[in-house]
């Protein structure tokens, strides 16, 4: 019988790499298919994404506390250590930061999709909430890389 918390120690650095890997893949390619100017490029582009961060991001968001937590406990370790509290901040901040991104990206796709439909440029809007979405991203992105740092490291850390 295999001991359930390698199982979740696993399961844990899976999501932890999902979240940090589909972070950067998403980024990337939003990035480079805005670059285009294209907005049939850019449509199809962010159908993948919004597709990519439902699936593997939002999957990934909800294991990963419930991973973490019966990670800690399996483990034995002290659930007001100050480096778990400040991991638990960050991904709260890396949460406020990341759900508005997708509702973003949804907007992003949209207006991709019925530009490149009607052959008309991109609209004004989408250049305000492109911004916005890429200004996001680097909050939500480092308080990811953050907290793999202090998952790696649980260095000790006190809290008030």
């Amino acid at each position: 019988m295999m001991e359930i918390e390698p199982l979740v120690r696993w399961l844990h650095a899976i999501g932890a790499a999902a979240l940090l890997g589909t972070g950067a893949g998403i980024a990337f390619f939003m990035v480079m298919a805005h670059r285009t100017g294209r907005p049939d490029v850019i449509a199809a582009v962010a159908r993948i994404v919004v597709i990519a961060d439902f699936s593997f991001t939002a999957t990934a968001v909800i294991a990963q506390p419930i991973t973490g937590y019966w990670l800690a406990r399996s483990i034995g370790w002290d659930l007001s250590a100050g480096w778990l509290g400040l991991s638990l901040l960050l991904y709260v901040v890396a949460g406020l930061f990341w759900l508005p991104v997708v509702w973003i990206q949804i907007q992003l796709r949209d207006m991709a999709r019925a530009s490149a439909t009607a052959g008309t440029p991109m609209p004004p809007r989408y250049h305000r909430l492109y911004r916005i979405w890429l200004i996001s991203g680097f909050p939500a992105f480092g308080a990811i890389a953050i907290i793999y740092w202090l998952m790696l490291n649980r260095p000790v850390i006190d809290l008030p």
